[in-house]
């Protein structure tokens, strides 16, 4: 499991971790994706980092593209070829987006790209406040929240249920972000037993 100090940027955390975590470092690593996408600053998000993942978990790597166009150009030349590739221009609470998704290596991959910057961005934000709610729940919040995931809840769902948290999962986590640990351990206490 991911540590508060992990830095999100350096995928050599992977290493150390499951056996899924190291085949997402080196399907990353021999699909040079970060190299490609480096001047967009590019973060791998989501559940493998935290090691939350399900069989059909994809790789999210969230990107900083303030010339979208250019970026979907990118993503095409550099990975139109892959299995599975398509590409879409999305709106995502009124900010215009990118998002290709293609096979790599055994695994879904998706590349997700707004004129924002990653740690603005909510996949960014909802990471982080999962990982330290990991970080207080321990490894029995990583198992349980695992196994909600397996009888096909999303992540932020699963969160949600798991730390009893009411209303929409995604804005219910995203609020969580500005509290401090002192109030965010009283709040989910408040809901479940987290040690």
């Amino acid at each position: 499991m991911a540590n508060l100090q992990t830095n999100w940027n350096d995928l050599s955390h992977l290493l150390r971790g499951s056996h899924r975590q190291q085949e997402a470092y080196h399907a990353l690593q021999s699909l040079a994706v970060l190299d490609i996408l480096e001047e967009y600053s590019p973060v791998l998000v989501g559940t493998i980092p935290l090691d939350i993942d399900v069989p059909d978990s994809d790789l999210d790597i969230i990107c900083q593209a303030q010339d979208l166009a250019t970026f979907e150009q990118l993503a095409v030349s550099a990975f139109g070829l892959e299995e599975g590739f398509r590409v879409e221009n999305v709106s995502i609470k009124s900010v215009s987006s990118v998002i290709a998704n293609f096979n790599y290596g055994g695994f879904p991959i998706e590349i997700f790209g707004q004129p924002q910057p990653v740690t603005e961005q909510d996949a960014y934000r909802h990471m982080i406040i999962e990982a330290r709610l990991l970080n207080m729940g321990g490894e029995k919040a990583r198992q349980a929240i695992q196994q909600i995931k397996l009888s096909g809840l999303k992540t932020e769902p699963a969160f949600a249920r798991y730390f009893q948290l009411g209303g929409n999962p995604y804005q219910q986590l995203l609020d969580l972000v500005k509290l401090g640990d002192r109030e965010l351990r009283a709040m989910i206490v408040q809901g479940k037993d987290v040690g």
